[in-house]
């Protein structure tokens, strides 16, 4: 089905369902020649705050307007337009609609190559230092174990697979969406891998790998990943903020903190005021990918 065929309004719930499917269809899997020795379980980590201090998509973006892929007027343009509906709570699909296509129109034209030659380098020079030893650490756990290991994040799926890659993890599932003959149309499929279509990610890859999720581990930082830790059987909150560390006491859940004590309380200022509206406009910019054209 190409662009102009989809459904031009999608609910929610829709939006969420096919951020989702993308994601687990995707997402990379290891192409070692002996299958892991315990197929049946695995683990999903959030990167922002999780595996990773601060957001990727924030380095990603700076990484790429140094070397001048976008210009500044163009990404506070869309960082503006994303904050303006968070803001005011536009709720009028259309509006919607309207917000994400300029935030993804200034990506339109270059090429899925451009962007994953420059993420190698950006994540040389911006993120490999900013990996948590901590949460490296669990996920080695579950290789060791003999276990999967997967990323699930809001980032494009382009540099959430640079960082599974370098960090020797199974693959990862980020926001897709669409190009054709390997230039960015600016569509995302869906919508942004986050919240929800996270939780649809995880299930859709569970069905196609044969997981059994009450054996499955996932952790994140956030209280919006509640719907995809809440459907693993080992949920762990890493870096928690206030809200998800109150649900994961309340839960009996596993809680990790690999924080000072002046991080975490800077971290969460920071996420409620600036996450929203900045990592969201520029996942959408940057987060394209898709489908060539048969």
């Amino acid at each position: 089905m190409t662009p102009s065929e989809r459904p031009r309004r999608l609910n929610l719930q829709q939006r969420s369902a096919l951020a989702g499917e993308a994601a687990a269809a995707a997402a990379e899997v290891e192409s070692a020649l002996t299958l892991p020795s315990d197929p049946g379980a695995a683990a999903f980590f959030d990167v922002d705050n999780t595996v990773m201090q601060g957001a990727s998509i924030f380095h990603l973006a700076r990484g790429l307007h140094r070397r001048e892929f976008f210009t500044t007027r163009e990404i506070l343009g869309a960082a503006w337009k994303q904050a303006y509906f968070r803001i005011v709570g536009v709720e009028d699909p259309t509006h919607v609609a309207e917000a994400r296509a300029g935030a993804l129109a200034f990506i339109a034209g270059h090429t899925t190559t451009e962007l994953e030659e420059l993420g190698e380098l950006i994540f040389d020079e911006a993120m490999a230092h900013r990996i948590w030893p901590g949460t490296r650490a669990l996920a080695q756990l579950h290789l060791d174990e003999g276990q999967r290991v997967w990323l699930v994040t809001a980032a494009p799926i382009e540099i959430a697979s640079i960082i599974a890659r370098r960090l020797g993890l199974t693959g990862a599932m980020g926001t897709v969406a669409e190009h054709v003959d390997g230039v960015y149309t600016g569509q995302l499929v869906g919508d942004l891998l986050h919240g929800p279509a996270k939780a649809e990610a995880v299930r859709a890859l569970a069905e196609r790998e044969g997981l059994d999720l009450a054996r499955c581990s996932a952790y994140s930082d956030s209280f919006n990943d509640l719907p995809m830790l809440s459907m693993v059987g080992d949920p762990c909150a890493v870096n928690p903020d206030a809200r998800l560390r109150a649900h994961a006491r309340a839960h009996r859940w596993r809680i990790r903190d690999y924080r000072t004590g002046r991080k975490a309380a800077r971290a969460g200022l920071v996420a409620a005021a600036v996450a929203g509206a900045v990592s969201g406009a520029v996942a959408a910019g940057v987060s394209v990918r898709g489908r060539d054209r048969s």
